[in-house]
């Protein structure tokens, strides 16, 4: 009986890209934290009797229950903050140039529809690069995500708890709707993703388990038994194998307590900061960023069906944040602590700008080394919120933004 069940620690993830053609160009293996979930229920509409006593005192209350939909599949799942620095042993990149782990997720969710090797791009939208990689840095742009349906990916959950028949399940259309990053002083870097997809299906029907691939179907799966079940897309043809590239390194975390912000104000005269230079200077104790495509799904509504949804739809792109930071209070004027930032922002010229702009880089990692920074070029800053603790804090929430049709909220470097 024990054969019969499959655990969740026995879980692996990949994600195979696809272009606007529906091709596959490209499979990652992501690995993922403890706590993923994905899930898929139907909606249903309720018909219902409600009359008054007949003349033999009968009332019927009779109640019927119809499906009617598929709702969207929902799935989340966590990834370590890992960058790296590509070997000569990773093929197809160039050596020295910067990539991450979880690369695909960032592109995809940024409007990515093309895939050439090494770097992501908008093909249907002019060409723009959404990654872009060289001996410095790899960087993630958001121009290219103006759009009003994101290129879908696929990703399959393979659960191994029984290795000679491990279950599979595909989700169909995948999308990022969600990332936010925690900035917890005594954790490792993560990202928490969740998003939808058009379908769940079971795969284990379709998946190949022996040794060299072999193309049995396009669509189907191979998994090497003789490499850890190593994972290649069917394509028909030679296969596409997954990157696994880094995946088992154990020098590319990220450690939280590292981690540092950079708070630079546009208007000087309002938000003098420290020597009358805009920049104040503040100790993070936690922080987050949370980017969402506040997506929803197009589900149709024909009578006398289940339907099924057709494809997702974006919403407002939206850059949040939060903060904190011990209140810092110095007796000098100007100098750029969390206690001038407080007592700044409810002056009476702040309090006349229903609007700020502040510069914002959140270092996550520290300012050199393995990083990724998050910068918001415009961002809007809450007053600091006092919070009463055994240490008294600020708590400062903030807003990034763009020029409204630039798509310039955030910027992300990943630094290996």
């Amino acid at each position: 009986m024990a054969n019969n069940l499959y655990f969740s620690r026995d879980a692996k993830l990949f994600a195979t890209f696809k272009n606007a053609s529906g091709t596959v160009q490209a499979a990652w293996e992501i690995p993922i934290l403890e706590g993923f979930s994905f899930s898929q229920g139907n909606e249903s509409s309720e018909i219902t009797l409600s009359e008054m006593e007949s003349s033999g005192g009968v009332s019927r209350r009779g109640r019927r229950l119809f499906n009617t939909a598929l709702s969207p599949a929902e799935w989340s799942f966590s990834t370590y903050v890992r960058p790296f620095t590509a070997v000569t042993a990773h093929t197809g990149y160039s050596e020295g140039d910067h990539h991450a782990v979880e690369e695909v997720l960032w592109a995809q969710m940024a409007g990515a529809d093309d895939y050439n090797t090494a770097a992501f791009r908008s093909a249907k939208f002019g060409n723009g690069a959404v990654t872009t990689t060289d001996n410095t840095d790899l960087n993630i742009s958001f121009a290219q995500s103006n759009r009003a349906v994101l290129q879908p990916m696929d990703l399959y959950f393979v659960i191994e708890t029984n290795a000679s028949n491990p279950v599979v399940y595909k989700l169909e259309d995948a999308v990022v709707n969600e990332a936010s990053v925690d900035f917890e002083v005594d954790g490792i870097a993560t990202v928490n993703w969740s998003g939808f997809a058009k379908e769940i299906k079971d795969w284990t029907a379709k998946t190949n388990l022996s040794t060299a691939f072999t193309s049995t179907a396009a669509g189907n799966i191979h998994l090497d038994t003789d490499n850890d079940n190593a994972f290649t897309y069917d394509d028909g043809n030679a296969g596409v194998a997954a990157k696994d590239f880094a995946v088992s390194d154990t020098d590319n975390f990220i450690r939280n307590r590292l981690s540092q912000v950079s708070l630079t104000a546009a208007d000087i005269a309002t938000f003098p900061g420290a020597s009358t230079n805009g920049v104040y200077n503040l100790t993070l104790t936690n922080a987050n960023i949370t980017i969402s495509n506040n997506i929803e799904y197009l589900v149709p509504a024909e009578i006398g069906k289940v339907n099924i949804p057709v494809e997702n739809v974006t919403g407002t792109r939206t850059v949040t944040g939060s903060m904190s930071c011990y209140i810092n209070y110095n007796d000098s004027d100007n100098s750029g602590t969390s206690t001038d930032l407080f007592n700044d922002m409810k002056g009476s010229a702040a309090l006349d700008k229903v609007v700020n702009d502040f510069q914002v880089i959140l270092k996550l990692g520290g300012a050199s080394g393995k990083r990724v920074e998050f910068t918001m070029a415009d961002a809007h800053l809450e007053i600091p919120v006092h919070n009463i603790e055994d240490v008294i804090s600020f708590d400062i929430n903030f807003h990034g933004l763009d020029s409204i049709d630039a798509a310039d909220e955030v910027a992300i470097a990943y630094f290996g």
